[in-house]
């Protein structure tokens, strides 16, 4: 295989992966399906792009954080506060957050960074003479994958991190222990999102641009890879769930490059994307199923062999 399809599917995989984290924490710990994903991507895209233009590329990261915890409060706050269902929540927020992506960019659709200093030239300036001067991309992604990991790992061990996985998987109980779940709700998405803006904002620098449409179907493939790697590492505990995850994001990166080797058409593009999911999805059930299906075909083998002994 190509090392340096490896070295991209790596790459995007590690970027992207911090959207999986941040489903990681609001699907599977908190249990809430949060769809506003696609545009809270692009609103951290475009929020960190802004400000990565006026000059202050680390800034751009602390500010597209910033934008998605306040796409995450007021995701929790239509759950929490008015009775909106949650993916109902999720629908409204990511379809008026492409109102707002566009009046962040101030009426474009594009913005390029060809010229802007990012967190990516910085540090490639920064490694160069040395053995990771060709390896900026990845280095970058690295630091940022292993902060959120190790702050996950951390934070859910937390008093505050217990009660959210505590909200996920019994509110009632939850409600019964004095905790208040509207609470550990609007921190669990709040803090989820700021993980999704951080994954949007990077894959902006790394390109040099935000587009408008460049989070759709982030929520299709952070659900494919969140699930590949629960198939792959889905026991243990947090720390080695989230490394799961992380490498789930890098088999579908890999497999969706390999597909792009292909010269696959690019309307084929979310079709592997479905496929890929459904597998993820019936991968686990089917495995189960597999030993009761393996009999029913060796009976039926049985069978007919006897039957056709018999005439």
């Amino acid at each position: 295989m190509d090392l340096a399809l490896v070295q991209t599917a790596l790459e995007l995989g590690l970027i992207c992966s911090l959207t999986v984290l941040a489903l990681f924490l609001s699907y599977t710990m908190l249990n809430v399906c949060d769809l506003s994903t696609d545009g809270c991507f692009t609103l951290g895209a475009a929020v960190g792009a802004v400000v990565a233009i006026s000059g202050h590329p680390f800034l751009a990261i602390a500010a597209a954080m910033g934008a998605g915890v306040c796409s995450g409060f007021i995701t929790a706050l239509l759950q929490t506060k008015m009775g909106v269902d949650s993916l109902l929540a999720g629908i409204i927020v990511n379809t008026g957050l492409y109102s707002i992506n566009i009046a962040v960019m101030s009426g474009s659709s594009l913005l390029n960074m060809n010229q802007t200093d990012t967190v990516f030239t910085m540090v490639r300036d920064a490694l160069e003479g040395t053995p990771l001067a060709g390896q900026y991309r990845l280095v970058v992604a690295a630091v940022a994958v292993a902060l959120v990991v190790a702050f996950l790992s951390l934070f859910l061990n937390t008093r505050l991190g217990l009660a959210i996985r505590a909200t996920g998987n019994n509110p009632d109980m939850v409600r019964s222990s004095s905790i208040n779940p509207a609470f550990t709700t609007v921190v669990g998405l709040c803090v989820a999102n700021a993980f999704t803006g951080l994954s949007g904002c990077l894959l902006a620098q790394s390109q040099r641009s935000a587009d408008v449409n460049i989070g759709t179907g982030m929520v299709t493939i952070a659900l494919a890879s969140l699930l590949i790697g629960g198939t792959v590492l889905g026991r243990g505990g947090i720390f080695t769930r989230a490394c799961g995850v992380v490498l789930g994001s890098f088999i579908f990166r890999l497999v969706y490059t390999i597909a792009l080797r292909f010269d696959m058409p690019a309307f084929m593009l979310k079709l592997v994307s479905s496929i890929i999911v459904v597998l993820a999805i019936s991968g686990p059930y089917l495995k189960s199923r597999w030993p009761m299906i393996r009999r029913r075909l060796t009976y039926r083998s049985t069978a007919g062999k006897g039957g056709g002994e018999q005439c």
